[in-house]
């Protein structure tokens, strides 16, 4: 007797939900950033706007499609000063069209405080 067994199928939007890995709560919030990376030999750049950030990575809705694994430089428009936030090295581990998320590799320490200011001023404002 044959036994059948059933399958899950996520949509790709669904996907990067189906395992939750990460350590840092993010806050929804909403504000441009500019990408870029090497994908091949062609240099990409791309525009996006945030989803949800942490201090270890965030969420975007980007232009250009990214791969898994990928390098970039982020740079955050965070509307508490005119010039960005700048994130030399990020990776992105998870895509979902134009849905993709990405970690912080390394963050200098003014960026990171400055990170962190942005962050608890979200909060204190959603409290």
């Amino acid at each position: 007797m044959r036994q059948a067994r059933g399958t899950v199928r996520l949509e790709p939007h669904q996907s990067h939900r189906s395992i939750e890995r990460r350590r840092l709560p993010r806050k929804s919030v909403s504000f441009g950033l500019m990408y870029s990376g090497i994908s091949g030999e062609d240099v990409l750049i791309g525009d996006a706007t945030v989803v949800d950030l942490s201090e270890g990575g965030l969420g975007l809705r980007g232009d250009i499609p990214v791969q898994i694994g990928m390098e970039l430089t982020l740079f955050l428009y965070l509307p508490d000063r005119d010039e960005p936030l700048s994130i030399l090295e990020s990776t992105v581990v998870w895509s979902a069209g134009s849905l993709f998320g990405v970690t912080f590799r390394d963050l200098s320490l003014p960026d990171g405080e400055r990170l962190r200011s942005f962050l608890h001023t979200q909060s204190v404002g959603q409290a």
